[in-house]
């Protein structure tokens, strides 16, 4: 399965923010969207960081009180890892797990095309294992 396949069955929007907005204006958008990450944009399509739930939290215990106020750009990663539609559900996941990061933009090209989480890739190869498995007890019942 490629990640391609991931996207399918997810919605086509891919939430973004600008690097200017405050935290606590991003803590009640991913509250809002019910979503654990955001890329950030400056200009709505080219991909400047991404920020997440955790950056939020690791943000508080750095910065206390101070935080609502401070800026996406504050806390954001900069360096973001990315993934391509060709790339294989365990080629994503073998990153994921290396890296300790729960979210990859999917890029084709230079243009954003979705995010897929953690949770996508482990819905994918548990569908994938429990496929094998009811093929391997059909082969068993049909040898004997």
């Amino acid at each position: 399965m490629r990640v391609a396949d991931l996207l399918k069955g997810k919605p086509d929007a891919v939430m973004m923010v600008e690097p200017t907005l405050s935290v606590e204006a991003l803590a009640a958008r991913l509250r809002a969207a019910r979503v654990g990450v955001m890329l950030v944009s400056r200009d709505g399509r080219s991909l400047d960081g991404i920020v997440s739930e955790r950056d939020v939290a690791y943000g508080l215990a750095e910065h206390g009180a101070t935080l609502p106020v401070l800026q996406v750009a504050d806390l954001m990663t900069r360096t973001v890892i990315t993934c391509s539609p060709q790339d294989t559900v365990a080629e994503v996941a073998k990153v994921m797990t290396l890296r300790r990061i729960r979210h990859l933009p999917v890029k084709e090209g230079d243009a954003i095309v979705g995010v897929i989480s953690i949770g996508d890739v482990l819905k994918s190869r548990i569908s994938e294992i429990e496929l094998e498995a009811n093929v391997l007890r059909d082969i068993a019942i049909a040898v004997r």
